[in-house]
């Protein structure tokens, strides 16, 4: 199937790459089917390109590659919900705002998007939390060292 996409043209898509999400993206209803294009063998930033809608492609990135004490417990509900029997079955990815450099650049840590691998299945889950919220730096600053993290 060939799919016209965002940032890289028109793709040939094979149907097991597609992923489902039954409800669409918070504020993307209508658009229940993407893929993902990374960006770079190494890179942890990657597209999730909507299947129907060519101009729907969000920036998504590793959250644990800029934030590796990041952790959040997914609701019982959710984890029957979407069939997840072990953790290595998932793959998380937050939303990057991109600005005009990585320095300006933000994660939206509070609603992280869960991929299960197994059922092809995916959902943006808004964390009830105060601990992330929907900008946090890429580029983070060590206070204690003075250095860019």
């Amino acid at each position: 199937m060939k799919v016209k996409t965002r940032y890289h043209g028109e793709l040939e898509l094979d149907q097991e790459v597609i992923i489902s999400f039954p409800n669409g993206v918070p504020g993307f209803p209508d658009d229940k089917n993407y893929f993902i294009i990374p960006l770079d063998e190494n890179s942890p930033f990657a597209i999730l390109q909507s299947v129907q809608t060519e101009g729907l492609g969000f920036v998504i990135a590793d959250p644990f590659s800029f934030y590796k004490d990041y952790e959040f417990e997914l609701p019982q509900s959710f984890i029957s919900q979407f069939k997840i029997d072990d953790k290595k079955d998932i793959n998380i990815y937050s939303i990057v705002t991109v600005k005009d450099s990585i320095d300006t650049s933000t994660i939206n840590l509070q609603a992280p998007i869960i991929i299960n691998n197994k059922t092809k299945s995916g959902k943006q889950v808004i964390l009830n939390t105060d601990a992330y919220h929907t900008k946090h730096p890429l580029k983070q600053h060590n206070k204690q060292t003075g250095q860019e993290g």
